[in-house]
């Protein structure tokens, strides 16, 4: 009898015990966001990140958290929100344009996934795309690839073009992805023949105006902006000010086009952001960066607004019309 008692006492504590380990909550991993634009801006994006992240088994509440962190085009701002991310013990940062910089800057240790972002390489955040070798990876774009076809296709439109305008950002907040560009862009002009208008400007409606203005002066015949995360956050502004002066413009994202730019080409971003996630769920799931290989973008697209063309007084050429992946009427 004492053994059936000890017996059934057992099994009883054993049973009370299966629903004490099921209420264990479930460990919840930290995932910052950091980024030198807007939130607005980047809402589709983001979005896109979320929904893979989901898919991919983890649910914001129940095993992960994100923090954003956004310098609202304050590029001073970076450094510290950077340290913030580190402070509250980010298990990953995910960052976008110059952000992977100022967070590489302030951890070695924390990983750093990039969703989009400058030649990884050449700004010195890796070894090489096959072995990354630090605490960063992620996607790096492809340069002047993209940028001499984003000058081709604006050739293409724009009969006898000959004089291009850069529209660049002032200061130090224009970072060294910018300056990868340009010295890319200034290539690509050397070999295509055509002449180059620098438009140095800040953001803000009013330095935009005058860079707009400089470009009529100058008799600029097209515009290309240097890509970036501010750029992008300002997209609506550049785009209604290219309707306004009628200067046939070409941009990196699909965005531009959507919110009423001429033309975009260039990767899908939202593809990049959906792989940023993948890579995420690998690091968070035990694998180290220094092993992820560093991809490049595989899907592009070139849209064309036929809507802004007609604004501006401009027949998109057949041949190049066939050639776009979206038509916006």
């Amino acid at each position: 009898m004492n053994k059936i008692f000890h017996l059934a006492l057992s099994t009883l504590l054993l049973a009370l015990s299966f629903p004490a380990e099921a209420q264990q909550p479930e460990k919840i991993r930290r995932i910052g966001y950091l980024d030198p634009s807007t939130s607005s801006a980047t809402a589709v994006l983001l979005e896109a990140f979320r929904q893979e992240i989901s898919r991919l088994g983890w649910i914001e509440g129940k095993n992960i958290t994100i923090e954003y962190r956004f310098a609202e085009l304050k590029t001073e701002r970076m450094p510290e929100l950077a340290a913030g991310l580190v402070r509250w013990k980010a298990d990953v940062i995910v960052a976008s344009g110059g952000a992977p910089s100022a967070a590489r800057k302030v951890t070695s240790t924390t990983p750093i996934v990039v969703a989009s972002g400058i030649d990884l390489v050449a700004a010195g955040l890796a070894a090489s795309l096959a072995r990354p070798g630090g605490n960063v990876t992620g996607l790096s774009i492809l340069g002047p690839e993209l940028i001499t076809k984003r000058l081709e296709i604006l050739k293409d439109v724009v009969p006898k073009l000959t004089r291009v305008g850069v529209l660049m950002r002032s200061g130090t907040g224009a970072g060294q992805g910018q300056q990868q560009q340009m010295e890319e862009i200034r290539a690509a002009a050397l070999a295509l023949k055509l002449t180059l208008q620098e438009l140095v400007t800040e953001l803000d409606a009013d330095a935009l105006e005058r860079a707009f203005k400089t470009a009529v002066q100058e008799r600029v015949q097209g515009i290309i902006p240097t890509a970036g995360r501010q750029t992008f956050a300002a997209r609506k502004r550049i785009t209604q000010l290219a309707i306004k002066y009628k200067l046939p413009a070409i941009y990196q994202e699909q965005e531009f086009a959507e919110d009423g730019g001429l033309m975009s080409y260039g990767p899908d971003f939202t593809d990049l952001y959906r792989r940023a996630a993948i890579y995420v769920d690998k690091i968070l799931k035990g694998a180290k960066p220094a092993d992820l290989p560093i991809e490049q973008p595989t899907k592009f697209g070139f849209a064309i607004n036929l809507k802004t063309a007609k604004q501006i007084g401009l027949t998109i050429p057949p041949n190049v019309l066939a050639r776009a992946d979206k038509v916006i009427k």
